[in-house]
């Protein structure tokens, strides 16, 4: 009997011990509840950036570039009070590059008010492009509708203005989608075509999530993320 009952509780430290184990082995590479919170990892940056004007709290939690994601509770009220993202620095001229493609793979609340989207940033962020692959709620691009247009592997409603500081090119996506990739390089080249801008210098290709709302804590995952080039 004391045999038996000395195997039960080796055998309960063990499996106690692979319990924690694997407890600990699910605890994310970094996490922070900071607004302004950053990690660099394998080239990338990642960042909370909780930077609108009555933001609430929001925590984020990576275990790469390629994974990771928030827990963001945001009022109901009118403007964008978070990017969280990814970020991938390019700093090289448009026709320089010989292919800029994206992939990506997110899991996204169906409540709230926010986008997933690309911010593409041009000539020290004289030029913002936006490429909204998913939308939900009361949200909306800077300016007016300018085309339709199939580029880059996906069909787009194409939006101009300016945001009192820099051009704002917004691509919204004609339905949503949680994952694919996207031709970088032929979206800006399509908007050269239309001689909106010029050779301009890619600075930094970002990807994430635009908040305007998430009431109650809603949870935004990035199951897999990258940026090529050559």
């Amino acid at each position: 009997m004391t045999k038996i009952i000395r195997a039960l509780t080796v055998a309960l430290v063990a499996a106690l011990t692979v319990s924690a184990g694997a407890g600990i082995a699910m605890a994310a590479a970094w996490d922070s509840t900071n607004r302004w919170g950053t990690w660099s990892n394998g080239g990338y940056t990642v960042r909370n950036n909780v930077w609108g004007n009555g933001s609430g709290p929001q925590s984020i939690w990576a275990n790469s570039y390629s994974n990771w994601g928030v827990n963001s509770n945001q009022p109901n009220t009118g403007g964008v009070k978070s990017y969280p993202h990814a970020e991938k620095r390019i700093n090289r001229k448009l026709s320089s590059i010989g292919s800029l493609t994206s992939n990506f793979n997110v899991s996204y609340p169906n409540s709230g008010s926010y986008t997933t989207a690309y911010d593409i940033w041009a000539n020290n962020n004289a030029y913002e492009i936006m490429l909204w692959v998913n939308k939900v709620g009361n949200v909306g691009p800077i300016g007016s509708r300018q085309a339709t247009v199939s580029v880059g592997g996906h069909s787009w409603d194409v939006y101009r203005g300016s945001n009192g500081s820099n051009q704002v090119f917004s691509f919204v996506r004609k339905g949503n989608t949680g994952a694919g990739s996207v031709d970088i390089k032929a979206v800006m080249n399509w908007i050269r075509s239309k001689g909106w801008f010029g050779d301009v210098t890619i600075g930094a290709v970002q990807f994430g999530y635009e908040i305007t709302s998430s009431r109650g804590g809603l949870n935004f995952r990035t199951n897999s993320f990258s940026v090529s080039s050559r």
